[in-house]
């Protein structure tokens, strides 16, 4: 039966990989090639003007691993693209039964940092990628994104309002979650809500005020409808007269024991009809009412708004922030970096591709801080490594069983709130941010060096 909202359904997540993950896997098991490897999914380089990344998506990639599982249907569409009959078979069974050692999600996180660490049978291994790094991609762009428009808000609260204008109903799930997670107050998706717990939040639209004879009925009729918690939209026509008739039914409701909640400017000159609503508000002894300010805004948008000195108390931010406009992924990679040689023996591999060369071995993510707890540098070491720092990775599957307590979507947020605190100002700049260091041990500097010499001499490469 189709699914008429386009979900893919916990039945079928397992089939969303890309082809050449499952004949890459074919050929492993044709060729008898079934010993263990390590993989590494990082993020190789920062998106314009960010200076750090917030880590989102683990929990559903935990959920794929434990999950995946092949039906007779999933059997009989891959038989019909010519997989051989002892390799469905293999699929007939599969069950993910390695390791993996994973950054808790809300963490702040940088460049070539293992985010995720996978160590199975290859096969295993490899048919984690294409998920996981579009779990990961999507989540941790919009948790960067969502992050940088909070700071940009400077406490005023930041609803996340993109859901008709994001890609498809899947990311305006992970949308509201990430951006929760980065510090929104809520969502208008009344889905995220009910399933994440998020808090919701709505006013009206242009549509309402123009079905009605006149604004200053629309407004008596929703106020009508929720005395207690109404949010006018003010400039369908003109949003000075629309104020007049927001203060005419906020004395209204006044008169009944009720509050109005708030006007909202959806656009025009937002500082100076900010500027002219609060004063109109306040000179009616309506100092309660709050001013949301909505339409194209992000980051930029809303520390120019602040810095001119508008009189908004939060924003509804939708289209940039939900999409991540000016940057809509990450540079997310997953490689392989140890392998098992002829003997059975882990050996640490690398990618020396120009420009995308990759780390060897087993690694882990020591975070070092200053004496109030601020973050300072990062050193990416071997993971036998003894570094006085803060290890990132925790093991989070065991033997192909998830042995992590899944942290509530609150202390997740909790967690990206407190890291964001604890990273300097100079680091959080909208623009021109300064860099935040991280280094390499001089173990896994002195690994690269040797390994970079072994793999040119095998494959006959010239020196460096």
């Amino acid at each position: 039966m189709n699914n008429s909202l386009g979900l893919v359904g916990e039945e079928n997540v397992k089939m969303l990989t890309d082809l050449y993950e499952l004949t890459m896997c074919a050929s492993y098991f044709d060729n008898r090639k079934l010993e263990p490897a390590s993989f590494d999914l990082f993020i190789r380089k920062l998106p314009p003007n960010r200076s750090y990344l917030l880590f989102a998506g683990l929990e559903h990639v935990l959920h794929f691993i434990e999950k995946t599982r092949f039906t007779e249907e999933h059997i009989k569409f891959l038989k019909s693209q010519g997989f051989k009959e002892d390799f469905l078979d293999y699929l007939r069974n599969f069950k993910f039964t390695g390791d993996v050692w994973a950054v808790p999600e809300g963490t702040i996180v940088f460049p070539n940092e293992p985010l995720i660490r996978v160590t199975a049978p290859i096969i295993e291994a490899q048919l984690m990628e294409t998920f996981a790094l579009n779990t990961v991609n999507l989540q941790t762009t919009i948790a960067t994104k969502a992050s940088r428009v909070v700071y940009a808000a400077r406490g005023k609260p930041v609803i996340e309002f993109g859901l008709r204008r994001e890609h498809g109903v899947d990311a305006g799930m992970k949308v509201a979650r990430a951006s929760y997670i980065a510090g929104c107050a809520g969502t208008s998706n009344v889905l995220a809500g009910m399933k994440y717990g998020i808090p919701v939040f709505g006013t009206m639209a242009h549509s309402f005020v123009m079905s009605f004879s006149t604004e200053l009925e629309a407004f008596r009729a929703f106020a009508k409808t929720f005395p207690d918690k109404s949010t006018l939209l003010i400039d369908t026509f003109d949003t000075i007269k629309g104020a007049e008739n927001a203060i005419v039914v906020a004395k209204e409701l006044e008169e009944k024991g009720f509050r109005l909640r708030g006007v909202r400017l959806d656009s025009g000159d937002l500082v100076s009809l900010s500027k002219k609503v609060r004063r109109m508000l306040d000179d009616s002894g309506l100092s309660y009412v709050q001013i949301f300010a909505s339409g194209d805004l992000d980051e930029y948008r809303i520390d120019e708004l602040l810095k001119k000195g508008a009189k908004i108390d939060s924003f509804g931010v939708g289209t940039k922030m939900g999409t991540s406009a000016d940057k809509p992924y990450v540079d997310i990679i997953y490689k392989l970096c140890e392998k098992v040689d002829g003997k059975g023996v882990f050996q640490p591999i690398m990618k020396l591709s120009e420009g995308k060369a990759t780390l060897p071995g087993r690694k882990q993510v020591f975070r070092l801080r200053d004496a109030e707890g601020n973050f300072v540098k990062d050193i990416i070491a071997l993971e036998d490594e003894k570094i006085d720092g803060e290890p990132l990775l925790v093991k989070v599957v065991e033997k192909g069983r998830v042995v992590y307590d899944f942290p509530t979507l609150e202390e997740i947020r909790e967690r990206a709130l407190e890291n964001l605190s604890r990273l300097h100002e100079k680091y959080k700049q909208l623009k021109n941010a300064a860099k935040y260091p991280v280094e390499l041990s001089p173990k896994l500097k002195k690994l690269i060096r040797e390994l970079r010499r072994k793999l040119k001499k095998i494959e006959g490469l010239g020196a460096d």
